[in-house]
């Protein structure tokens, strides 16, 4: 399909839906529903390449029709949908607007995730903007900014942001918690001295310190006797307080592994994912 110059109405936007259909790949499908961990995201099975390949394609077209004729009925929809933005050279009050307008549709860390690694304008943009997004008390916009920060706001000089939003985001939701704790994680490693402080004094509750402080030991550049200092710590907490989004989650994870336990490169690769893109 000729996606840049393609008029976007209902019967195109149909033959759009049938050609991403067509590309799909049933194992990558099967996969890829084990590891959302949502059971009402419906899952055509393309892999991300790809739809940043489709999602750039439109976007050098009338991307504004396609967004209006997107039905957000399955996950590459709302994949595309995001990922254009990332590709949008506009000015930042209409991006911010376009972004706004997407995050209601986002229900899984996978399109969170991979949305805002590709927003690479926010580079530019002041970090108090992504203020709207860590105050909303919808958890996957809230999780929303902490992705941001992490992927766009990794400085020295916005530590004390990064930290007093990590103490002031009170949202009972494990995708929220977990997003806290990878920010937290990748702070001590660049950061070690300044995060070690902050570890030692933060307003987090006991899930949250106690995730950083254990994605922080899954780190292969933390020697040993750093990491059993750090474990020193951790605090006693009761997990079954935090609310999950799916709560046979772990089940999905593992299950994901045994079906592709004779893969080494996919349980890297899935390892990788599920301690540093959660």
């Amino acid at each position: 399909m000729d996606l840049t110059n393609i008029k976007w109405n209902k019967t195109n936007y149909k033959k759009f839906i049938s050609y991403l259909k067509k590309i799909s790949d049933e194992k990558y499908k099967n996969f890829h529903n084990k590891i959302i961990g949502n059971k009402n995201t419906k899952i055509i099975g393309i892999k991300v390449p790809i739809l940043k390949k489709i999602a750039k394609d439109i976007s050098k077209g009338n991307y504004i029709s396609f967004i209006k004729e997107n039905t957000h009925i399955y996950y590459e929809e709302i994949m595309i949908h995001g990922l254009i933005l990332g590709y949008l050279k506009t000015d930042e009050n209409s991006l911010i607007k376009l972004i706004d307008e997407f995050t209601i549709y986002i229900d899984n860390w996978a399109v969170c995730d991979t949305v805002c690694a590709n927003l690479k304008q926010f580079k530019n943009i002041n970090i108090n903007k992504l203020d709207k997004y860590l105050n909303n008390t919808n958890p996957w916009v809230a999780r929303v900014g902490v992705v941001l920060l992490l992927d766009h706001y990794m400085e020295k000089e916005n530590l004390e942001y990064i930290f007093n939003t990590c103490n002031n985001i009170k949202i009972n939701h494990y995708y929220v918690k977990m997003a806290i704790s990878w920010l937290i994680s990748i702070c001590y490693i660049k950061y070690p001295e300044r995060t070690l402080k902050y570890l030692k004094t933060n307003d987090l509750d006991k899930f949250t310190h106690n995730k950083a402080i254990s994605k922080i030991c899954d780190s292969i550049r933390i020697n040993k006797i750093t990491k059993e200092e750090l474990k020193k710590l951790k605090l006693w907490y009761n997990i079954k307080n935090i609310k999950r989004n799916e709560e046979n989650e772990w089940n999905y994870n593992w299950h994901s592994i045994r079906y592709f336990k004779n893969n080494p490169i996919f349980i890297c690769s899935f390892l990788y994912y599920w301690i540093y893109r959660t």
